[in-house]
């Protein structure tokens, strides 16, 4: 039943799409769309006829090529017969070993920072002050290259711990010694330490070139194993608590399910330390960190926490005092204050920033060009670029490859923030 009351439809006409506010905007929406299609167009085209005057083609193949260069820092085997795609891996592995290294260190000290600097003791919160202001005040590389500059020069060179005859007849003293009960060199070159071997691994295999561990996996496997346990436990332990009012003991039990499997593993695996010793004009042997490495990822570190700590105590003061104060009524003490009421409810404030940190820190990673450490962008977007000549698709490579990994930070953390976020009822 039509009623007088009703306004009547028009028929559409494609006059609406201009004159009519309810099919305007999406007018307006597919031109801007297809003005942008065709300026990429244009730009892609625009490109191929260049490159093409020039004599050259856009193709990926010089990926198979030989490399033809060393690279110190290796988390995978790589020799320079080895090609420009395992180069791209292993400076990709590079980026991923500052990366997670720093976003673990400048969470850990942002966090603490940003806590002291609300504390009530008047030095240290100052203290904390000074430290936030000056690293963020002064740029990434300057704090790079001055790290870097310490552990080249103020460390002595290896032939300071090279012991003679001589000096033993003497009684004379080396000028450096090794540290740790002689299992640690640092040197002005590098850090060595002792790498585990075994006696019976469990083998591998190659995965897109990409060599596989099974004991690696196996630790792992069992190291998680035991964490997801103990969680198991610890639960079983506070639903007792709760039902109860006695909570059982489980320490001894902690340590023995977080421990005990993984060493049994290990022991029958036959894991055993191979000790850097000095030989000829260097150290051999265990594991060397070239000081490029540590020199980027402590001061990205400790850059990247003044940031942080300005988030965590932003998320801090983002929660009303009246939290804190039923807290303290009901006996608890600051700190578990802190850790129980005040920063997790902070979270919903804190993680936003953190994830943009998170963000910085990898791409940041590209700084350790000018220490002559061989990341994604010293490898692929360096030394291959120079030597193949391909400086558009060592862009366009190299640029999709930040892009999946930043995409991939942000959803997981995204992830994150909507499990801690606020639940509305």
């Amino acid at each position: 039943m039509t009623l007088a009351s009703d306004t009547p439809k028009d028929s559409f006409r494609l006059s609406m799409l201009i004159y009519d506010t309810r099919y305007r905007s999406y007018t307006i929406q597919f031109i801007v769309l297809g003005l942008v299609m065709l300026f990429f167009m244009w730009l892609v085209n625009n490109t191929i006829t260049n490159l093409a005057d020039r004599g050259k083609d856009i193709g990926f193949g010089f990926l198979w090529s030989r490399a033809g260069y060393d690279i110190d820092q290796q988390l995978i085997p790589y020799t320079n017969d080895s090609t420009h795609f395992r180069a791209l891996l292993i400076g990709l592995l590079n980026t991923f070993a500052v990366a997670i290294a720093a976003c673990f260190l400048a969470t850990v000290i942002g966090v603490t920072v940003g806590i002291l600097r609300l504390s009530n003791n008047w030095l240290v919160a100052r203290l904390m002050t000074v430290y936030v202001e000056v690293f963020r005040n002064v740029p990434l590389l300057l704090w790079i290259i001055l790290t870097y500059v310490i552990f080249s020069e103020t460390r002595p060179v290896p032939k300071d711990y090279k012991v003679t005859d001589e000096m033993i007849a003497a009684g004379q003293a080396p000028k450096a010694t090794m540290a740790l009960w002689d299992t640690v060199a640092v040197t002005n070159r590098s850090t060595n330490l002792p790498a585990p071997l075994l006696d019976r691994p469990l083998g591998g295999f190659d995965f897109l070139s990409i060599p596989i561990n099974l004991s690696v996996l196996a630790t792992l496997a069992v190291i998680i194993g035991s964490v997801w346990f103990n969680r198991r436990l610890l639960k079983r332990a506070k639903a007792i608590q709760e039902a109860t009012g006695d909570r059982p003991t489980t320490w001894w039990k902690s340590l023995l399910i977080l421990f005990v499997p993984v060493i049994l593993l290990l022991t029958a695996m036959g894991l055993h330390w191979e000790y850097p010793v000095l030989k000829g004009f260097n150290f051999q042997g265990g594991y060397s960190i070239a000081h490029s490495f540590t020199a980027l990822t402590i001061a990205i570190s400790l850059y990247s926490a003044s940031y942080v700590a300005e988030s965590v105590r932003a998320g801090i003061l983002a929660i009303s005092k009246g939290q804190s104060e039923a807290a303290y009524a009901l006996g608890l003490r600051p700190n578990r204050t802190m850790n129980l009421v005040v920063l997790p409810q902070a979270l919903r404030v804190i993680v936003p920033p953190m994830i943009s940190q998170y963000l910085n820190i990898t791409k940041n990673t590209t700084l350790g060009t000018a220490i002559s450490y061989l990341d994604l962008k010293g490898t692929l977007g360096g030394i291959t670029l120079n030597q193949t000549g391909r400086e558009l698709e060592c862009m366009m490579l190299m640029m999709l490859i930040y892009l999946v990994i930043s995409l991939m930070i942000s959803t997981v953390l995204n992830v994150y923030n909507t499990s801690v976020k606020l639940k509305e009822r």
